[in-house]
């Protein structure tokens, strides 16, 4: 039996959010309760967890998608044990076991495999490159790499470059020139951020921004000083 991935309440005066990105792929194994998708507020990022143990089905909302409270993001497949336990009834149909019947053990997920770091986490990770790899373990519930994880490695000393090699002796022939520009690289806005930048833009469009000069004649009290 398939069950929705519904849009959960997102908080007070919170209507709708925007898919930050999906931590599963459809045809994947999950968990209940295990984190599929992050959804993107003007507030806060929240994680919506799998209603169900199974496998992720078609996913509706992808990357980017705008969705309200209550809209569907996807579906999540029961097991299929249930199905191959009780054939449809036919010609020549395999005979029932009579006795007790061995059931497959349960999917759990791969042994020695790290949990998603916490959302947070992910967007400093992603901004500064670094991998879950790079951290040894996490601090968060179920060994999840947190915020101060990440702020911690940061704040590693770095290790000792190896010494250069002496340069060689500068040539007299000048150099080439080159045009080259700094590398720029476009980022979409993320929702949160779009909201900071639009109530920057605002208090700077309503607050009286200006500047008043007062003279004052002072040769009196600097001849009196």
């Amino acid at each position: 039996m398939a069950m929705d991935i519904i849009v959960p309440p997102l908080g007070e005066s919170v209507s709708s959010a925007t898919v930050s990105r999906w931590l599963k792929k459809p045809g994947d194994v999950v968990t209940a309760d295990e984190p599929l998708v992050e959804l993107e507020t003007d507030k806060v990022t929240v994680e919506v967890g799998a209603p169900q143990a199974g496998v992720l089905g078609d996913i509706v909302a992808g990357d980017g998608a705008e969705v309200g409270v209550g809209a569907l993001l996807g579906t999540v497949q029961a097991s299929g044990e249930r199905a191959a336990a009780n054939p449809a009834p036919g010609i020549n149909a395999p005979p029932r076991a009579s006795g007790p019947v061995a059931r497959p053990a349960s999917v759990s997920p791969a042994e020695g495999a790290k949990p998603a770091p916490m959302p947070a986490a992910a967007k400093l990770m992603a901004d500064h490159g670094i991998a879950a790899d790079q951290i040894a373990a996490g601090t968060g519930k179920d060994g999840r790499i947190t915020k101060g994880d990440v702020l911690a490695k940061m704040n590693e000393p770095a290790a000792a470059a190896p010494q250069a090699p002496r340069p060689a002796a500068p040539s007299t022939e000048p150099a080439p020139k080159t045009d080259r520009s700094p590398r720029e690289e476009r980022v979409k806005m993320t929702r949160l951020r779009r909201t900071i930048a639009q109530r920057l833009k605002e208090a700077q469009n309503t607050a009286a921004m200006l500047t008043t000069f007062n003279e004052v004649d002072m040769t009196a009290i600097m001849a009196l000083r």
